[in-house]
């Protein structure tokens, strides 16, 4: 069988554009742009699935040097087997196309016995009837929206990559692509065009698997047998205050420095409870993780991104394994609240979505685990540590004239956040979920903009901070609502035909009750905005930031 190198746009390939992620921070405010030059965002909130592909051939690699690669698709009970040509050609805005064949498959039986399709004709004819091994599995967490340009669309992704072989992760790293959908190429122009002007992006010159087959190895040999429970280091010890001790007069990339070593104390600290299941523990980790990349966000530019991309690239993994225990933490915590009070056999009715959160749970845990037991992790920490114990390390060089003090900065720093919040306004009565979200992000931005610099606004700066966070708390309790509502939905439909009526009915009126609770907290919003967005809190703000 023989495939054209290229065909018109529609079934039997693909046109993307693809890029590695160096900021993860920037990767998620391009995911939820408004804009992309002449286009519009399309659609609701950004979908989110999990994704693992098994990437096969033959033990003599026939499929790799015919040209191809195979991968086994595992999606919702489904097996769908892709074959992609790896030679590619030039598309739009420096676009990849290539072909891509589909069809259905079973991971349990030989290619001979899968459905016909024109992907499993391929497959025999370079493999026959020689036994297909795995070369490696990539399991993806997909975050994922449409962009639209007339009747074009294309298929946004965010992709947090993990490489598996052996049975456990031999690594991890962080792409971006942008798949047309349908119509004409020229909208991934468009999107290129923004993409390539967003500094935390780089140009994609290998493919996915290329990258999880470097990190495996030419062998595999890398990758040895998973431990049950991997056990980590002595974790290393940092001194820190009782607050960051940031001078009005510091210069930004020390001030950044203080903020850095101070949450990287605290986070050293969790850390041993973390391992050993303590859930407090792992969410004071997971803060002490968060503050610190928020301070990257605000403060990064004073420091070289080329020296400290590093620091920045496995914090931002390390935080995403925290965040996949902890949010699964607050999950089960709401759900434990909810049916206390619930008769016996209500409470019982619960336990199929529990006990599948509570699977989900643990095995985001025993990521973590490894990551947090990984030589690199260590190796990493080290380093990090090092880093923010140095005065001078990776400092971007100013002019004499050029602002870089604390009191020299930080009051755009702030005013430009508060903007942001503000700019929420006009659309804040009539506003859906997920604009609501966005403004909890906007929220915590300002809220740790002002928090890094406390000491330096002075005292009046903590009735503000305490308005911001009540905005804050009140919109993430919306979102927790909205998630397990969503995660419940999904769950019954996933599993309709392995409940019982009376399980059914239950997780049904938790669906509703996280619904309701969702468009309470909605509808009562009005009381936390006004005490940001009033002229009170303009005042006080002001003269707070005057003060520098």
């Amino acid at each position: 069988m023989t495939i054209p190198d290229l065909l018109p746009v529609g079934p039997g390939h693909e046109v993307e554009l693809k890029y590695h992620v160096l900021d993860r921070a920037a990767a998620e405010l391009l995911l939820q742009r408004s804009a992309w030059g002449s286009t519009d965002v399309t659609g609701g909130r950004v979908r989110t699935t999990q994704v693992e592909d098994r990437y096969i051939d033959t033990a003599d690699g026939a499929l790799a040097r015919a040209g191809y690669a195979v991968r086994l698709r595992q999606t919702h009970g489904d097996t769908i087997v892709s074959v992609k040509s790896l030679r590619a050609t030039s598309g739009a805005g420096g676009s990849f196309r290539r072909v891509e064949l589909e069809g259905p498959a079973d991971r349990a039986v030989p290619a001979r016995a899968w459905g016909a399709s024109d992907a499993r004709s391929l497959v025999l004819e370079h493999a026959g009837d020689a036994p297909l091994v795995e070369r490696v599995t990539i399991r993806q967490l997909r975050h994922k929206r449409v962009i639209k340009a007339g009747t074009s669309r294309a298929e946004l992704s965010l992709d947090d990559i993990d490489v598996v072989a052996g049975g456990r992760i031999v690594g991890s790293f962080v792409d971006i692509e942008a798949e047309l959908v349908k119509g004409d190429e020229a909208i991934l122009a468009e999107i290129a065009g923004t993409m390539d002007a967003e500094a935390g992006l780089t140009r994609a010159t290998t493919s996915k698997l290329e990258m999880a087959l470097a990190l495996v190895g030419p062998s595999g040999d890398h990758a040895p047998p998973a431990a049950a429970e991997p056990i980590a280091p002595t974790v290393p010890t940092l001194t820190a205050g009782k607050t960051p001790g940031i001078l009005a007069d510091d210069h930004v990339a020390e001030a950044a420095r203080k903020v850095l070593r101070f949450h990287l104390a605290r986070m050293l600290v969790q850390e041993p409870g973390a391992r050993d299941g303590d859930v407090d523990a792992l969410h004071k980790m997971r803060v002490a993780t968060r503050r610190q990349r928020a301070a990257w966000r605000v403060f990064g530019e004073a420091f070289r991104s080329g020296r400290t991309r590093r620091y920045r690239g496995r914090l931002r993994e390390v935080a995403a394994r925290l965040g996949a225990v902890r949010d699964l933490d607050v999950l089960l915590e709401g759900a434990d609240e909810y049916r206390a009070d619930l008769p016996t056999t209500e409470q019982r009715a619960l336990e199929p979505l529990l006990t599948a959160w509570r699977d989900h749970r643990e095995d985001a845990r025993r990521l973590l685990m490894r990551e947090l037991a990984s030589d690199g992790y260590r190796r990493w920490l080290d380093d990090y540590v090092d880093f923010v114990r140095t005065d001078g390390a990776a400092v971007r060089p100013v002019g004499p004239v050029q602002p870089h003090r604390v009191r020299d900065t930080a009051p755009s720093r702030i005013w430009a956040a508060y903007e942001v919040v503000r700019g929420y306004e006009p659309v804040l009565r009539w506003a859906d979920v997920e604009t609501l979200h966005d403004l909890r992000i906007a929220g915590k931005w300002l809220r740790y903009t002002l928090e890094f610099v406390r000491e330096a606004l002075g005292p009046d700066a903590d009735p503000l901070i305490a308005r911001v966070t009540a905005l804050q708390d009140h919109l993430g309790l919306m979102h927790d609502a909205d998630v397990s509502a969503a995660m419940a939905r999904t769950f019954l439909v996933e599993h309709a035909g392995d409940l019982s009526q009376l399980e059914s009915a239950a997780i049904g009126r938790y669906l509703v009750d996280r619904e309701r609770e969702t468009a309470r907290l909605r509808r009562s919003v009005g009381a936390t905005w006004r005490g940001v967005a009033g002229i009170g809190f303009r005042r006080s703000l002001g003269r707070v930031v005057a003060g520098l």
